[in-house]
Order: structure tokens, then sequence, then C-alpha cells
């Protein structure tokens, strides 16, 4: 919608091609249906969440970027509000509103939009394209074809990975395509007792062999099957990529981040002191959810009826070990339909990042999941979506 709004403002012809019977399917399901349009991060922190291809995106960003965006909603009639970690939702908390900005857009610029019209094949002629081939057999004719397909995430929203396909008849290189943003399945039968229970303020770990690899911070989600949320979902394309060199993935939870061992250690013997009679499964309440301290009593070694000043040294070094390493095994992800973004795609290498336009075929150009860039979660997928929309449209407009 954003590169073929941004053609027709420009003065070109355009066709929208619309699989579906309607537009901004999957836009209306982002961000838990209240769509998490971008984040107010500087542009070299917002680059950080995204992975080896982030310095494709730079160009990009520098000339359509949070605040173009902000703007382009806002002077829409559409008010934003940033929440925490700086993502910026519509005010109302509806995706829909997001969605009606846009199809305005297009209505104002007289975009001819084709519903139900799935593309199957990107014809070309002389080493450029000549036009598109519908499901249906028809062909479009055009000498400027932008391919804004998605990726394979959430299937029933259009997204089917057909675009990976036409590119691959055309030369083009995709990367090796995987679920991102994606819940973790664990090895753990007692995560069921914590379902549903959510956690702020925690940090996540990823262990390999005993070592650290990376790291989030805020909140997540223990579910029926493992473990989701924000932070899970930030970690879960490095957990992907590692499951799949067969290594064995471990999560550690820091359940109190801002203290270490020895300042956990203190703060225990000071409420010894000042609580030194009540007894340790009561005392558990103090420092946990009620679901995760009745877990922490048939996991820890100690009697549930003692009283905390009669724990001996052993006894609460077990218990701060457990608070800093609450470990779980990763044992899997979930299916790919369920990923809220792909990771790989259409190799950044074969795209000018200054016009969005294929190195390989003249008057092709890509935008949206469909390029290999993913990021974290947090606004920062969906302003590459539009950034890299608008720069194609402009670019096609202009070749046009």
């Amino acid at each position: 919608m954003m590169a073929a709004g941004r053609v027709a403002e420009l003065g070109a012809e355009v066709v929208l091609l619309e699989k579906g019977n309607q537009l901004g399917r999957k836009l209306l399901i982002s961000g838990k249906g209240r769509c998490n349009l971008t984040n107010v991060g500087e542009l070299d922190e917002f680059l950080s969440n995204f992975g080896k291809t982030r310095d494709f995106l730079r160009n990009v960003f520098s000339r359509f970027f949070n605040q173009d965006l902000m703007e382009f909603f806002e002077s829409r009639g559409l008010k934003l509000k940033a929440e925490r970690g700086g993502r910026i939702f519509p005010q109302t908390d509806k995706a829909s509103s997001a969605v009606v900005v846009l199809a305005d857009y297009l209505g104002e610029h007289r975009v001819e939009i084709l519903f139900n019209s799935g593309a199957k094949e990107i014809l070309i002629k002389g080493g450029a394209v000549s036009g598109v081939k519908l499901n249906n057999a028809k062909i479009i004719e055009a000498k400027n074809i932008i391919l804004a397909t998605g990726g394979k995430s959430y299937p029933r929203t259009g997204s089917t990975g057909d675009g990976y396909v036409m590119v691959k008849k055309l030369g083009h290189t995709v990367t090796k395509l995987n679920p991102a943003l994606i819940p973790l399945v664990t090895k753990e039968e007692f995560v069921k007792e914590l379902q549903g229970l959510s956690l702020k303020n925690v940090r996540a770990n990823i262990v390999v062999d005993g070592k650290l690899l990376s790291w989030e911070f805020g909140e997540m989600l223990f579910t029926h099957f493992g473990i989701s949320g924000p932070i899970i979902l930030s970690l879960s394309g490095d957990v992907v990529e590692l499951l799949e060199k067969q290594r064995e993935v471990m999560i550690s939870l820091d359940l109190k981040p801002a203290l270490d061992a020895e300042q956990l250690e203190k703060r225990i013997m000071r409420d010894t002191q000042t609580f030194g009679r009540k007894i340790f499964k009561n005392y558990l309440k103090e420092l946990l959810p009620s679901k995760m301290a009745v877990l922490f009593l048939k996991l820890l070694p100690n009697s549930p009826d003692k009283m905390i000043n009669q724990l001996s040294k052993k006894e609460r070094d077990s218990l701060i070990y457990l608070l800093k390493n609450f470990t779980l095994t990763v044992v899997g992800v979930r299916p790919f339909e369920e990923a809220i973004v792909t990771r790989g795609g259409v190799s950044v290498k074969e795209i000018n990042p200054k016009t969005m336009e294929s190195k390989l075929i003249k008057g092709l150009y890509f935008c949206g999941e469909l390029i290999d860039v993913d990021a974290k979660t947090g606004g920062y997928n969906l302003q590459a979506a539009f950034s890299t929309g608008y720069i194609a449209g402009e670019s096609a407009a202009r070749a046009w």
C-alpha cells in the first residue's frame, strides 16, 4: 500500500494486485491487533536491532524514517502515542485505523486495485520486466514492477511465500528462510504449571555449552508448550539458527537482574532478621509470583515449612542460584505459521539500496519482508516495510 500510494502520489499510473479480497490483512493482526507502527529510536540504535543485513537499510532510513512515517499518519488524522521502549501505536489501539489511512491514501491518488488477483509469474523481455501473469492466466503489461508479497509467516493473511518462487525463477538468490519472532518449545514439563504467567523486568540469556551468547531484558510469558513474549521472540531468530546446527540451547532466566548474587544474599539475610519466623513457603511468595513460588518449592531441596531463620547457607545458596539461573532446555520452536516475521529472503547483495531495484533485472523492485532483512520486536520490522515500500514506489515512479 505504501509503495503503490507513493507511485501514484508522484503522478505515475499504478495497478495494485491484491491476492485476497481486502487490504492490509497482515497489518490488521500486527502488534496483537494494535499495530506497532514504528519506534522512536535514533538511527544507529534502530539499526542495531537488525541482523547482519542492517547496513543495507542505512540509506533507506536516511530518506524515509520513523519521524517521516509518524508525520505520514498524523498528517492524515491518525493520532499516535509512544509506549514502553519507544514503541509507537495508534491512539485508538486499533490496527484497522492504520489500514484506513493507507486505504484513503490509495483512494486519494486514484490507485487502481484489483482484488482476488494473485500474481503467478513476472514476465521478462531483454533483461527487463515486461509484465505480470496472474493466477487466472491474465497478463498485465508493465515496465516497472514492485514485488511486495511478504514472507512466509501467517500464511492465512496471504503471505504464503509466492514472491520467493517468482524471484528464484528470475535467477535471484533467496537466502535460507527461517521463522523469526516465534515462541520457543521447551523440554521441561513443569512449564505447564506456569502457563499464563507473565514476568516483567527479567533477563533471558541464550546459553550454549555453558557460554552466554546473547540476552534480552524485559517482558516474557510462560505457555503450555514453553515460553514466549517480547524478549523471547527477540532471541528466537538466533535460537532457530543454533538448533539447525544441532546445538543444545538453554534459556537461562535471571528473575532478579537488578541484584547480583551477593546483593541477593544480603537481602535474604536482612529478611531473615526481619521475618525470621516466617515459614519458607510463605516467604517465597514475597519474592515471586504465586505460581512460580509453588514451583520453586518443588525444585528446591528446602523444607517448605522450615522458618527462614533456620535456612542453612547451602539452602540459601540454592535459592539464590535458582533465582538467578532458572534454566529451560529449548527443543524446538512453534510452527512457521506462528512466526511474526520471516528471516531470510531476496539477497540484499542483488538489490540497489538507493532504489530497491534489482541489480539483475531492469524495472524490478523489492520491498518489505520479501527482502532478507529482519529485526527484533518493537516496531522495527514494520518501519523497514514502510521505508522500503516508500523508496521502491518513489524509484519506480521516477523510472516511469
